[in-house]
């Protein structure tokens, strides 16, 4: 008769024994990485809706919302389109924002071909020097430009003096699309040459061994595969021509130039009697032309597979010899740099160090730092300047933290919604700043339980309103970083029993930190240099640096001004500085 032997037990068997992957408890039968993202969608569609929902039914009330009783009414459409002046206002609008986009593509696309296609000396220090114009608001480089160029400029007498005369007039439509083109040329430089950047060079290659030159090699090959960036790049400096505030408020207010967003920061901010109902339709129409122009970007872009030149086989680019165009192209962009950017900006920190900026008088002869004294001896300035920390400061982790979460929802996890996180999170993108001002004014206006009482004229506000404008770059800055970590990390720790919030903040925590750290600065500078939201959110002590520049601009105070630009430009170039320094050599983490 046979016996039955017992199994053996391995060391691998009891350790399958012992191994018990966790537990999570599920309260309401909903999972904990389910209530995390549903919680993240639900946030940002509230972010997102907050100044959109209060905007549209103030352009049909016929009330303020803040005022209780009111009736459904479309007088504000009536009155909007049948007023004399605003049909002026749309057609300066249009001639800034087309201007401003055909200047700004002039300058940046023939530089990124340029600079990433040919050989060119010092090509890494040109590549450098065409960004960093992007770190200084275009309200800074507004009053630069009318401290050199403006009418009483130092570089306008100056020519005045030599020729007998000026040939340009700052305090026009063209000059207006001039200088905004100067400050949004870097955004289209960094999309055509990251696209360049990452094309394959075997067209042109091909094109080389045909006996094609290099001038018939930029414009029949290079240039038509950059048309998605250029599409793209176009339609996003049109939209921020559309609602730009700065240069069109202190180039067109003195000669009566009126566009969209002035419009409605005399009728809605300046006005003794604000028509909110007139006010509340020209914000809806402008909201619409700006979700229209995406609409439109989405259309044309749609067959970008079309220019799709990366395969899996890349050739190595080899830059083209442009002979002596490459000094002509050279000239050209230290032009750019150096007259539309490096001379306003050294003339700003001269005049704010001296009482008269002219060269009918040496400026040496009265330095000062009298213009600095009246600075920090003024409890308001001060307090604007630490308003402006606090409020980049504490803004940039709150929504680069926010962005890497709603990047790991719509990218990383299985979440049925998270395409439509993706889309709230790039959303604000297409909203002007000075609407989402406008809209989360009568949005507190509209709070429950006091809340809006609480945040109506803090910085609080400001956080809110300057986090959701820089929420979109936060999410695009962090998104490709996340996503070039392989799935496989995500696979392993499912297998061991972690969940998607566990996968997450225990596994890439240390992979996302890089991309975190990227964005943290991008949106610190970003936040930094925002000022229109404030204009209708801040308050009289809550006030920060752009608000309280413009306030001194207007009263004439034009060395207070530029100390405090000054101020803001050191304090930029020192955070992007040391976070440099910081970030070097950690980007393989």
């Amino acid at each position: 008769m046979s016996t039955l032997t017992p199994p053996v037990r391995t060391s691998a068997d009891e350790h399958q024994e012992t191994f018990k992957p966790p537990r999570y408890r599920r309260p309401l039968g909903i999972g904990r990485d389910q209530a995390v993202q549903y919680a993240v969608l639900a946030f940002l569609a509230v972010l997102v809706l907050a100044p959109i929902v209060p905007t549209l039914y103030q352009s049909v009330r016929n009330r303020p919302l803040y005022e209780a009783g009111g009736a459904f009414t479309v007088r504000g459409y009536v009155d909007l389109f049948t007023d004399a002046g605003f049909g002026e206002v749309a057609l300066n609008t249009l001639l800034f924002a087309g201007l401003t986009t055909l200047l700004s593509l002039a300058i940046a696309i023939p530089m990124a071909i340029v600079v990433v296609r040919t050989k060119l000396p010092g090509g890494r220090l040109i590549a450098l020097a065409m960004q960093w114009p992007f770190f200084i608001s275009s309200l800074i480089l507004g009053f630069g430009w009318i401290i050199m160029y403006g009418p009483a400029g130092f570089v306008s007498i100056k020519v005045q003096q030599v020729f007998g005369g000026v040939p340009w007039n700052l305090y026009s439509i063209p000059g207006m699309a001039l200088t905004e083109a100067v400050a949004l040329a870097p955004i289209a430089y960094v999309f055509c040459a990251n696209a360049l950047r990452q094309s394959d060079a075997s067209l042109e290659s091909a094109a080389q061994v045909c006996g094609a030159g290099p001038l018939r090699i930029l414009g029949q090959v290079v240039v038509p595969l950059l048309r998605p960036p250029i599409v793209y790049s176009a339609i996003l400096v049109f939209s921020v021509s559309i609602e730009t505030l700065s240069v069109p408020l202190l180039y067109g207010q003195p000669v009566n130039i009126d566009v969209f967003s002035t419009f409605l920061y005399h009728n809605g901010l300046q006005s003794v009697d604000p028509d909110y109902t007139m006010l509340g339709a020209a914000s809806t129409i402008i909201l619409l032309v700006t979700l229209t122009l995406v609409a439109v970007q989405a259309k044309l872009l749609k067959d970008a597979a079309r220019f799709v030149s990366v395969r899996g086989k890349v050739t190595r680019p080899r830059k083209l010899d442009l002979g002596w165009l490459k000094w002509v192209s050279i000239a050209f962009i230290w032009c750019y740099v150096i007259i539309g950017a490096l001379v306003p900006i050294v003339g700003l920190v001269f005049r704010s160090f001296t009482l008269v900026f002219t060269p009918l008088q040496s400026p040496l002869k009265t330095v000062t730092t009298q213009n600095y004294k009246i600075v920090f001896d003024s409890d308001n300035y001060v307090q604007s300047l630490w308003n402006s920390l606090i409020v980049a400061g504490v803004g940039s982790v709150l929504v680069s933290a926010l962005a890497v979460v709603a990047v790991m929802v719509a990218r990383r996890s299985t979440f049925r919604f998270g395409r439509a996180v993706e889309y709230l999170a790039l959303i604000p993108q297409s909203l002007p700043g000075i609407i989402i001002g406008i809209g989360f004014f009568w949005a507190f206006a509209l709070a429950p339980f006091g809340v809006g009482e609480l945040l109506q004229g803090t910085v609080y506000a400001v956080i809110i309103a300057f986090g959701m404008r820089a929420l979109p770059s936060a999410f695009g800055s962090v998104a490709p970083a996340i996503m070039q970590i392989g799935g496989e990390l995500d696979n392993a720790a499912r297998v061991s029993g972690a969940d998607w919030l566990m996968t997450c903040f225990r596994v890439l925590r240390a992979l996302v930190t890089p991309a975190f750290a990227g964005a943290l600065v991008l949106t610190f500078v970003i936040m930094l240099k925002e000022y229109s939201p404030a204009v209708f959110l801040s308050s009289a002590d809550n006030n920060i640096l752009g608000t309280t520049m413009l306030s001194l601009w207007t009263q004439g105070r034009a060395g207070s001004v530029a100390a405090l630009a000054t101020l803001q430009i050191a304090i930029t170039a020192v955070f992007v500085a040391l976070a440099g320094l910081l970030m070097k050599g950690k980007h393989h983490a």
